[in-house]
């Protein structure tokens, strides 16, 4: 039963990958410096590793903004934010997971008669409003900085695009690792409170209970990366503003700066000690930071090259993504509890709230846990070693037609 409620937050992680994932390598597929297959692969790796090593931080917030004290309220919960998600990427739009989820938690507050607190929920939209406008500022700060040094070292253009080809990778596994450390919540965040599963040793780390759920909800997400996430990569690259090969660089790079402020615990300590504010360790929706960096070099470079019709379309999808899964997850509550009679959740009291109101559950899930970790693992191992031999037999390939070709010259 346990597997079968974390089956809609693995939906979820899927259609996350599909969707918000996707944009940390959208501008270097798009400008085709990176191939699709290459930048699949790259991101899945390091989503995972972001998402298990620093993937609480933006968890707790999203767990102050409404307690789900039920499974079933979780398990309805994610698959509402899944749907929406799903649909919205069928259409090609770039919408925000972070969006979908409020949206499901606040519908979750409004069927069940708890209060949706507005301090978090301000400190969320701040993050929405916020992050696009950092993205925009970095990405042309570094914009600047990169066309400077490109004149200044009067680099070949063949060299120079193999330094960008390489920079493109790099960032971009960073991007991918901020990303699954500030995005992971979105996908096993309301499942986390219900969860006590027993720590796993794995010997050079030892899984909690959250790193666990965080794992699997990783691997969904890879799975929507590798799967189905390419249209709204074309979508993102090249249909909202043509891209250089600097400018792709810049907007991976900008991305994953913001991406990592929003989701690093200890800069926001370090500005604490310094007697500064700390910084809100909210989920940023990716896909509105990189449209935001797009959108930055495209102003920088002339407004006329803006399509603004994509733009207005994009704009539709983050008004309208919270309004859909808030409705969605409203009306699955009231069938899942009416017809199916599940648990999803009740009014939380004063006494409940200052007890803890969560009944945790699962720890027979670990054993089992174990073994679905030996197995996806090695999936994982024989799909490396099945790309690489791929990767190899095609550069073969590459070398005997220009032997040909030459030879035939001769």
């Amino acid at each position: 039963m346990i597997l079968f409620f974390l089956t809609s937050g693995l939906f979820l992680g899927w259609s996350l990958g599909a969707n918000d994932a996707s944009h940390v390598f959208g501008s270097a597929v798009g400008s085709r410096m990176v191939s699709f297959r290459k930048a699949a692969v790259i991101a899945s790796v390091f989503v995972i590793l972001g998402s298990v090593i620093q993937g609480g931080g933006a968890a707790h917030t999203l767990g102050k903004l409404g307690g789900v004290n039920a499974i079933g309220g979780s398990f309805t919960l994610a698959l509402a934010a899944a749907i929406t998600l799903y649909v919205m990427t069928k259409f090609s739009l770039p919408v925000s997971s972070t969006q979908a989820v409020v949206g499901a938690i606040i519908g979750w507050n409004l069927f069940t008669g708890n209060p949706t607190n507005g301090a978090v929920l301000s400190k969320i939209v701040l993050a929405w409003l916020t992050g696009p406008v950092l993205g925009a500022l970095f990405a042309v700060a570094l914009y600047m900085l990169i066309t400077r040094i490109k004149r200044a070292l009067n680099i070949h253009l063949i060299r120079f695009e193999s330094y960008i080809r390489t920079g493109l990778i790099i960032v971009g596994a960073f991007a991918s690792y901020s990303l699954g450390a500030n995005n992971i919540a979105n996908v096993m965040g309301v499942f986390a409170p219900a969860f006590d599963l027993k720590d796993i040793n794995l010997g050079f780390i030892t899984l909690s209970s959250n790193q666990q759920l965080f794992l699997l909800g990783s691997l969904a997400i890879a799975l929507g990366i590798l799967t189905y996430s390419k249209k709204v990569m074309d979508t993102v690259g090249s249909n909202i503003v043509e891209l250089s090969a600097e400018a792709a660089l810049v907007v991976v790079l900008a991305e994953s700066l913001v991406l990592f402020i929003f989701s690093s615990s200890g800069l926001s300590d370090f500005l604490v000690r310094l007697g500064l504010p700390p910084i809100p360790l909210a989920p940023v929706s990716s896909s509105q930071v990189v449209v935001g960096c797009v959108i930055g070099i495209g102003l920088y470079k002339g407004a006329r090259n803006i399509n603004f019709k994509v733009l207005g379309e994009i704009g539709i999808g983050w008004i309208s993504t919270p309004l859909m899964a808030g409705l969605l997850a409203f009306f699955m509550l009231f069938f899942m509890k009416n017809i199916f009679n599940i648990d999803v959740g009740h009014k939380i009291s004063e006494a409940e709230s200052l007890a803890g109101h969560i009944m945790k559950t699962g720890e027979d899930f670990s054993s089992i846990f174990k073994y679905l970790l030996a197995g996806i693992t090695g999936t994982g191992i024989a799909a490396m070693i099945y790309y690489y031999l791929l990767e190899r037999k095609k550069v073969k390939e590459m070398s005997r037609k220009e032997e040909k070709f030459w030879k035939y010259l001769k």
